[in-house]
């Protein structure tokens, strides 16, 4: 089989590139966007997100069976980064043009914008993440697999960020929108053949055959602890992650009142996380996964509780630090439980005799979609509720409750998910011992099913 080199590695990880810019788009800009650009109220903008997440609950799992399923020539998984590409960049881009000014129109164009969105993403990203545990077999090697994927996906959320400055450099307001929409579209698209020439798949020997409804597999990973607390504390770290993300403009345009810096924070922020990612890494090989989950998101929880201190008259130094500082907790809690997929999977074939990478990545990727859903349907009704001023203009101040609600959203609200998500992690059951013993009982049974075929095909 084809070995995994750090290159291989790095261009793997693209692909994940490409879908977390667009995710972090529409969770660091696009609440904005359809608020002050497109005029969108509150609560229809967090209600298209909704929508279009509850159709995810339906694709998501079911492109993982029907990738489990799949019996190409070419693959069962990689076929499909054709197939989704295309739209992939063409409903992104639409998803930033203003057709419409009636609230109804608005909402019903954005929602199945983002629905068109969200089936693509599937078609893309589900096959893509089923194919880490089978590339990558270890638990160290898995690790750092997501770590290069990790590393590619916070630069996403990097390009993301600059979209802001992307629209003011081609002219601002909904024309500058459109545009930069357009540029990140097939910004999107151009990774994908070289992700496809370097990923492979492993021949499936035993137990590869899927029975059953996607409904029934939905069932059949209801019955796993393991892979249901992992989800839970997934769920809330995601909903932390998007919480501030969203909230992050609002942040700075009407609390700190220094919108220009930003892009320029969140970039302090990102690049720590990068350079975080080998020092994780080199620990994470002595270390239990969920160990280092609970310290990173730990020292996370105490950065956003210290930013709730900060008013406008700090020095911009001392927010670029808070930036930073959470950066290093941000890391972990963002890589963890992506790398602990594949061990719930190969417990879930020693439970059951089958591999179903597809449909556990595809309900894993539902969560992460669900935790942005459930944060953007937060903000729109806190904000909604605080009486926040849409396209508050220079001299207009949003009121009191309104200021304390984006500081609630941005430093508090994350911090108690995120605790939330360290008490699920805190006895997670699949230590590196676990899955060692769990690797030699699949091994002994894989060779006890090879010794009965043998003499079977030296009948035929």
């Amino acid at each position: 089989m084809p070995e995994l080199s750090p290159a291989k590695k790095a261009v793997y990880a693209w692909g994940d590139h490409t879908v977390n810019t667009s995710l972090g788009a529409l969770s660091l800009v696009f609440l904005f966007f359809l608020t002050e650009i497109a005029g969108l109220d509150p609560l229809y903008a967090g209600a298209v997100v909704w929508i279009a997440r509850v159709f995810d609950a339906v694709t998501d799992p079911l492109m993982g069976r029907i990738s489990d399923g799949t019996r190409w020539r070419i693959g069962r998984r990689r076929p499909f980064f054709f197939i989704g590409v295309l739209p992939f960049g063409a409903s992104f881009s639409l998803l930033w043009t203003t057709p419409f000014e009636g609230q109804l129109a608005m909402f019903g164009y954005y929602s199945l914008s983002y629905m068109a969105l969200s089936l693509s993403t599937t078609i893309l990203s589900v096959p893509y993440l089923a194919l880490i545990p089978e590339m990558a077999k270890s638990y160290d090697e898995r690790t750092s697999l997501n770590t290069f994927r990790s590393g590619a996906a916070v630069l996403g959320t990097v390009v993301a960020a600059a979209m802001p400055k992307l629209v003011e450099a081609l002219g601002g307001g909904a024309a500058g929108y459109a545009l930069a929409g357009s540029v990140l579209g097939v910004w999107l698209i151009l990774p994908w053949p070289a992700v496809f020439a370097v990923s492979f798949e492993r021949p499936q020997e035993h137990n590869t055959r899927q029975e059953g409804s996607v409904f029934q597999g939905m069932r059949e990973l209801a019955q796993h602890p393991s892979y249901l607390r992992l989800c839970a504390l997934f769920l809330t770290c995601r909903i932390s992650v998007d919480v501030v993300g969203l909230s992050f403009l609002f942040y700075f345009t009407y609390w700190l009142k220094r919108p220009g810096d930003f892009s320029l924070t969140l970039f302090c922020m990102l690049a720590v996380v990068v350079v975080s990612l080998p020092f994780w890494l080199a620990i994470a090989k002595h270390h239990d996964k969920h160990k280092l989950f609970c310290v990173g998101a730990s020292w996370w929880v105490l950065i956003q509780l210290g930013m709730l201190a900060v008013t406008p008259e700090w020095p911009r130094a001392s927010i670029f630090l808070f930036a930073a500082l959470a950066g290093v907790g941000y890391a972990m809690a963002d890589l963890m439980p992506w790398a602990m997929v594949g061990e719930v999977i190969d417990e879930d074939e020693l439970r059951c005799g089958v591999r179903r990478e597809g449909l556990y990545n595809g309900t894993f990727t539902f969560v992460r979609k669900a935790g942005g859903a459930t944060a953007y349907l937060l903000a729109g009704l806190f904000l909604k509720a605080a009486g926040y001023v849409q396209n508050a203009g220079p001299g207009v101040e949003q009121p009191e409750s309104a200021l304390l609600a984006i500081r609630l959203l941005t430093c508090l609200v994350p911090a108690i998910f995120l605790c939330i998500a360290i008490a699920l992690a805190w006895h997670y059951p699949l230590s590196r011992r676990r899955h060692q013993e769990i690797l030699a009982a699949l091994d002994a049974r894989h060779s006890r099913l090879r010794d009965e075929a043998q003499p079977e095909e030296e009948a035929t």
